[in-house]
């Protein structure tokens, strides 16, 4: 890390709160400034909802930590403004490699299609996430909107009361009051504010210990994803290795269950580890180094009266797919336009429990994908470790094998099956693009089409006539109409079909609500009643 990230972001500044008469109630209170505090931040400040952060650092984190970033996140952080920064800067890549011993078995494409804006993955350290997300945040200040960072500022203690959470916060200069209508808990897997509530996870905890090194060196390996099961430079464990920008690598080795963790944290235990793997002629240098152990495990709720958790304060998965920081995107994309229905009167307070039954399926649907890998990796018997090396001979040379093989299924936006927010599907239509699915990219014209669907509700209209502007149900609704001689082949393939004509409703977090092959201005307006929680259809 260079000096640039040793120095205060948003170093501690007395606020005026502090010498109010009684305590200030702000709309929203969001608790820890990691990437999932920061992008829920940005998220409501860009709708006009006042926000204050609140974290007890004034930098960002030590050491690389989250580092692969997936599409569908880039495709979020786009909303949010700090997207292409992301891209510019990160390492992109689709393809990985999966080793056996010393051979390789099989290789992947991640992103074998065309037509999308953004790639299936970069790699980037987490600190340049932050850093430019809180850069964002600053230029959202400069424009007057209504967000505050306050670094130094440690929640001591909250109590939910009636239509409020209230909140003790400590600083320098002493504690003072503050009161919150709505409170986001984002303040890791740690989560204090779990704590202060007295709730748990549930799940499982896994006892292998990893060991992570930030490498900068110079070296010949492709921009690509390398696995190796039982690698004769570990034997009987598993490694990985993923390039950085910066000329740093991240190296991943298993280490096993009963090691001393900082004996084998210190630089004269590593430097061999590593000078297996890479060879003694590879000059490298130890930019940082840990040692974790994970578990697989969720909050039952996320959403307790006025606190919501978000991020690792929700839920927590082995780093095996990249499904922690990718899912806490996928928190704040789901809940920010919620609370801003809400705050403004136009949704019912229930629509916020949509947020919980979306969120907790996708985090089960993550534990459970992230639970498969790990199981496979590093097996807890004899007779499943047998199967995991029969399955990895056969993959080298049969492609039926090959999905058997489970070295971190990687991260890709979950389908809300079963939300209460959908309506009914009709016939005739692409699977892909069914209610509960993201809207998967495709060209549009000289533009993109998840640029244009750049939040707000949204109609998608194919070969059909609509208003540019409408409002249902009380919301603003904006059209995108594309001509039928104007439909693209990615366009065609990912929403009409077979069909001649297709119209799409579409979330402010860029989900499918629902979809015809006709326009209907009432079964729309039933659909969108249903997608803000109105209605007897929710």
């Amino acid at each position: 890390m260079t000096k640039l990230f040793e120095a205060p972001l948003y170093p501690y500044k007395r606020s005026p709160d502090q010498d109010a008469s009684s305590p200030i109630r702000h709309p929203v209170v969001v608790i820890g400034a990691g990437p999932i505090g920061l992008a829920m931040a940005i998220d409501l400040a860009q709708q006009d909802v006042p926000v204050v952060v609140l974290d007890d650092n004034d930098k960002v984190s030590v050491g690389s930590r989250a580092i692969c970033f997936s599409k569908r996140s880039l495709e979020i952080l786009d909303r949010y403004g700090c997207g292409e920064e992301m891209v510019n800067k990160g390492v992109v890549w689709s393809h990985g490699r999966v080793f056996f011993g010393d051979r390789q078995v099989y290789n992947f494409d991640l992103l074998p299609e065309d037509g999308h804006r953004r790639p299936a993955f970069i790699n980037l350290q987490q600190y340049y996430c932050e850093l430019y997300l809180v850069e964002r945040l600053r230029a959202l200040q400069l424009e007057g909107k209504p967000v505050e960072i306050r670094g130094g500022n440690k929640v001591a203690s909250l109590e939910q009361k009636a239509g409020h959470t209230a909140l003790i916060i400590d600083t320098q200069d002493g504690a003072y009051r503050l009161e919150a209508e709505w409170l986001i808990a984002c303040d890791g897997a740690g989560s204090p504010s779990r704590r202060m509530l007295d709730l748990d996870f549930v799940g499982r905890v896994f006892e292998d210990n990893f060991l992570i090194a930030d490498v900068i060196m110079k070296a010949d390996f492709p921009t690509e994803r390398w696995f190796w099961f039982d690698p004769p430079f570990n034997k009987d464990q598993s490694a990985l290795l993923h390039k950085q920008p910066d000329g740093v690598w991240r190296i991943d080795l298993q280490l096993g269950w009963d090691i001393d963790k900082e004996e084998e944290k210190k630089p004269e235990n590593v430097i061999p580890r590593l000078k297996q793997m890479l060879g003694d002629d590879v000059d490298f240098d130890l930019e940082w180094v840990s040692i974790y152990t994970f578990q697989c495990r969720r909050m039952e709720k996320f959403r307790h009266g006025r606190v919501i958790f978000a991020g690792d304060a929700a839920h927590q998965v082995s780093p095996f797919g990249a499904r922690g920081a990718n899912s806490g995107f996928q928190d704040t994309d789901n809940l920010g336009w919620k609370l801003k229905l809400v705050l403004d009167g136009k949704a019912p307070d229930s629509l916020l429990d949509s947020y919980g039954l979306e969120r907790e399926w996708a985090a089960d649907e993550n534990i459970l994908q992230s639970s498969r890998s790990t199981d496979f990796i590093t097996p807890k018997s004899e007779m499943s470790r047998i199967f995991r090396d029969a399955v990895l001979d056969l993959s080298e040379g049969y492609e039926f094998a090959r999905p058997l093989v489970n070295s971190g299924r990687l991260s890709v936006p979950c389908v809300y099956e079963t939300s209460p927010l959908n309506s009914d599907d009709v016939d005739g239509l692409p699977a892909r693009t069914r209610p509960g699915s993201p809207a998967a990219d495709a060209p549009l014209g000289e533009d993109w089409l998840l640029k244009m669907l750049n939040g707000g509700f949204k109609l998608l209209a194919l070969g059909v006539d609509v208003p540019d502007h409408s409002e249902i149900a009380g919301i603003p609704v904006e059209s995108i109409c594309v001509p039928a001689g104007a439909i693209g082949a990615d366009l065609r393939d990912r929403y009409l079909g077979e069909a001649k004509t297709a119209v799409y409703l579409m979330r402010p977090d860029q989900h499918i609500a629902a979809r015809w092959t006709e326009l209907d201005w009432s079964q729309i307006e039933t659909a969108l009643n249903r997608a803000i929680g109105k209605g007897e259809a929710a």
